[in-house]
This record gives structure tokens, sequence and C-alpha cells, in this order.
């Protein structure tokens, strides 16, 4: 047994209210530069619907993540070294730009130069924000949102196309009888990645103490191999320089003991950033299984309790700081993956073992309860309900359990048995015992639960070891040494100012550091100065 420590997000769909002010903070911070026009490390897509790139989902297409050849072996979609090295230079599973969306500008000094006196109103003209000229506006990476032409195309939504037909024509697209809710995508960082074991160059790589998945900008020869292998297409390509570029997972902030950006600027307050351990030497088996939807109890099962006493021996033994031992049994990530099992990877059939989890949406179910003319306050009534949701429980199946909807129901129901108990006790008082018979878990688990996705505090939701928030001020000081930002090199985030560490909701005034912080103005007690950022691979 091989134990590794993995940084893991969960994101509360029921929170998220698709304001997209994660996707444009990620923007500006990290692909607000020539070459990644088009690229979103953080997207928002509205589901049912097509998704960024079109069909992305589609792996039949696109050949990306895993699959069990004949022999039951693990290999890649995209097949094996032989067939990649004869695709190298003309890689036919490639989205285009059309798949992505041709990004576009507005001719606004037309508005502004406009003389006085015209009979027309003049109009600003859309142009490509690549060549200059004039384009028609049809797609885009937000083209979808709030159901945008959703009757158009999202019938042709794999999820969608890949349920029974019975349940499949439950999906409406009319008026009041339709549904939606939104899904923030960012890289998966997962634990079997396809796109690290596509690279021909080996520039993509999983960093060892935390698990974090980057491109080595040195090494990438732009093959573009890890494109096709990403079945979740969150690899891009900088049509600058010719490099892969992917969502970095804020690795600088979190090095400061910070949350990613998209988390510290969600308005919905949906995400949670903690550490997992899990078992290196399990990774292959659980990535292996022969049904698809054993696959979520088997990733499950990859990971260790941080409270066990083996795993606090092992984490010793492997070298982990008791910093990170510490914050592994407060991860919100751990309790809400593999605690109360609230947590589900987004499609798990992609045999990569995502670290981006998700709370799957509950519709209104006291609501439809009443609807059907049951009682609302009884816990049979509220279960059998679950299956008439208006979010159909298949599709959320297709989405995070290969297709098991009764995991999916469980979830649910866990979820409607936390509303109904909370609304009992907020009520008059009363406590719900036959509803926390009916999911497995105790009043004070379900309270628990509803503090962590309700109430949370800041320093509740993002659990970031205090051994990188140790590093923040020599990190700082590195950068603060040099009038140039370790990371505005060629092609890079185009960042202009030094790189100093953020103290938003870190200190507050008067250099008094938050309850559960370490210090940011002292060093560590064995002078190391934390580690290097420069993706240039230039070291002084």
């Amino acid at each position: 047994m091989r134990i590794r420590a993995q940084v893991a997000m969960v994101m509360n769909l029921d929170k998220c209210i698709g304001c997209h002010t994660c996707s444009v903070t990620c923007k500006q911070t990290w692909t607000n530069r020539e070459g990644t026009e088009y690229v979103w490390f953080n997207n928002v897509e509205t589901k049912p619907g097509i998704g960024y790139p079109k069909h992305y989902e589609d792996q039949e297409r696109w050949k990306g993540g895993w699959q069990l050849d004949a022999k039951g072996r693990l290999v890649l979609r995209s097949g094996g070294r032989i067939k990649r090295l004869s695709r190298i230079f003309a890689n036919p599973d490639l989205p285009t730009l059309d798949d992505y969306y041709e990004p576009a500008t507005f001719d606004k000094d037309v508005l502004v130069s406009a003389p006085a006196g015209l009979t027309d109103t003049p109009v600003k003209q859309p142009r490509s924000a690549l060549t200059g000229e004039p384009i028609s506006l049809e797609w885009g990476a937000n083209w979808e949102d709030g159901l945008g032409g959703a009757h158009e195309r999202a019938a042709t939504d794999p999820n969608i196309t890949a349920m029974a037909p019975d349940a499949a024509a439950r999906v409406k697209f009319e008026f009041e009888k339709t549904f939606m809710f939104h899904l923030p995508r960012i890289c998966e960082h997962c634990l079997n990645p396809a796109c690290v074991s596509a690279c021909p160059s080996g520039a993509m790589y999983k960093r060892e103490e935390d698990g974090i998945v980057l491109v080595d900008q040195d090494r990438c020869r732009g093959w573009r191999m890890c494109v096709t292998a990403c079945p979740y297409k969150k690899v891009y390509v900088n049509h600058a320089t010719g490099k892969a570029e992917k969502c970095t997972f804020c690795f600088p902030r979190i090095e400061a003991g910070q949350p990613t950006i998209c988390s510290e600027t969600c308005v919905g307050r949906l995400r949670y950033l903690g550490l997992v351990f899990y078992d290196e030497d399990a990774v292959l088996a659980a990535a292996s299984v022969e049904n698809d939807q054993d696959l979520l109890a088997a990733q499950r099962k990859v990971f260790l309790d941080p409270h066990a006493p083996e795993t606090i021996r092992l984490a010793t033994e492997a070298g982990l700081p008791q910093e990170w031992v510490l914050a592994a049994q407060a991860s919100p990530v751990w309790r809400l993956i593999s605690d109360y099992q609230i947590a589900l990877p987004l499609h798990p059939e992609y045999r990569t073992l995502p670290m981006v989890w998700y709370v799957p949406p509950l519709s209104p179910v006291l609501d439809a309860v009443g609807a059907a003319g049951l009682d609302d306050t009884d816990a049979d009534d509220v279960f059998h309900t679950i299956r008439d949701l208006r979010i159909p429980v298949e599709y959320l199946a297709e989405l995070f359990t290969a297709g098991d909807a009764d995991a999916v129901s469980g979830v649910l129901m866990k979820l409607a048995a936390m509303r109904s108990y909370m609304r009992a006790r907020t009520l008059d008082g009363t406590v719900a015992e036959e509803l926390c018979e009916a999911v497995g878990m105790s009043g004070k688990e379900i309270e628990d639960m509803y503090r962590l996705l309700a109430i949370a505090k800041y320093d509740e939701r993002y659990v970031i070891p205090t051994a990188y928030a140790k590093d923040a001020a020599a990190l700082e000081a590195q950068a603060a040494s040099t009038s140039d930002c370790s990371l505005d090199c060629t092609g890079g985030p185009g960042m202009t100012e030094a790189a100093t560490a953020e103290r938003f909701h870190l200190v507050a005034d008067g250099d008094q550091t938050r309850p559960g912080r370490g210090n940011l103005l002292t060093r560590r007690s064995d002078g190391r100065l934390g580690l290097s950022i420069d993706p240039t691979g230039e070291r002084s």
C-alpha cells in the first residue's frame, strides 16, 4: 500500500445559480492572453445541453478516457502507442474551433465615431478575435445558458440519448414542462488521468505531493494527444505557443494556503476544497472493474479513512506532515464523499477516477409530494416521490453513476430526509427518527450534514493544509525579490505585477491570523523557501 494525498473539490449543484462568476474570474486570471481566446478552464454548462465543446461527452466520437479490452485490461480509448504514433502529425479525433466556438469582439468604434444626424442607428458588428474579419455568431461557450436553444439542440445531449426510451420521453423541452440545472466544470485532476498516459513527450504529469495535474511547458511539443485522451475535454492548445494548457487547480494559491480562484469568488458558496488520502496501489484495480456501475464503489474503496490508526501510521511513514493528516481529518471533501456518501463523480464510466465530485441537484421534493396528493411529512411518501421529480433520476444517473438510478435515488433520499428532518426541527422542535432510520443516519449526522451543505463558514468549506500556509511568507518573499513575476513568461498567464500572497480572508486587521490558519508572516522552522514556481525552467 502506497498512501498519497490528493487535493480534491466537491460542488453542491443545488446552490449553483449560474452566475458564471467563477468562469469570469478564472478567465481573467489564467486565459486572458493571446492564444487562449477560446479557452475556459472553468465553464458553467446548462443541463440538459450538449456542452462545451459540443458533445464532449460522446466518447464514441472523441475517443476520450479508458476502456477495457477483450482481456479485461485497461487501455486508452484513443488507442495504443503504435496507433497514436501513426496519428501524431494528423490526429482526426480532435474538436475543431467550431466545436468550441470562434471568439468574437465588436467594432465599438462604429458607435463612438458615428457622426451626428444619421437617419439610421449605427450597429456594432461582431468580428473574429482571431482574424478580425466580420463573422456571424452561431455558438459560444455559454450558448445554452438558461436552456437557450434547447428546443433545437438539447435533445441530442449524449446523456439523453443514452437513457432508456421511456425515461428519455420524460425529458420535455416545452415551456413549464422542462427542467434545467447548472453544471460548473474544471479539470478533474483524476487519479488515473488519461491525458498523462497519452502524452508522447511526458509533458503532462501528476504532482506527487498533492495530485494536481499540470503541463511542463518546456517538454510539451504540441502533439495534442492529451486533448483527445481527456474525456472531459479540459485540455486545450494555445494556438500562439502551440503548447497544451489546462486548469492548474490554482496551485500557486493552494501553495499559499488559499482556495482556488473559482472557489474564492463563488457567489453561491457551493465549492468545497480539502485533502483526501488514497492508496495508489489500488487505483489500477479500481479503474479496471468490469461493470461500469461498480466504478463508484470501487473508487470510494481507494480512499483511506484519515481517522484510522493504520492510515495515520502510513502517512507518518510516508513523510506526510502532521498538518496534512489534520487537514485530511477535517476535510469537507472526505465527509461528503465517504462519510455521508452524497457526492458523486462526473461520468465514472470514463475510468479516469475523477477528483472533482458533485452533490446532485434535488428538485422541490416537498412540492412534488403535495402535488401528488401525498403527505409531505410522511417519509414513505417523500421517498416514493423521488422517482417522479422534475429532474429525471435517470438523467442524473447518466451523469454521475454510469446509469445506476438506484445510487442517485439513495443520495436524493438523504438530501430529502435532511430537508424534512430540519423542517420538523425548525417548526416544532420534533426529531423525525423514522427519517434517520430510513436513510441509515443518526440525527446528529443529519444536522452536521445540513451545517456543511447550508451554513458552513469559510474555514469549514476550504481546508487547505497549514503546511502550505506556512510556506506562503517564503513564497511571497521569493516573488518580491524580483520585479518580474515568475509566471510572466512567453505565452504565460500574462501577469504584470510581482506575485504576492493575497491576504484576503487570511489575515485580519492587526496582522491577526484567522483561526486554524498558519501565520503568513513567519518562515518555516526548517528555513525552506517553499516550492519554486517557474514554468520557464530557468532557475537562479
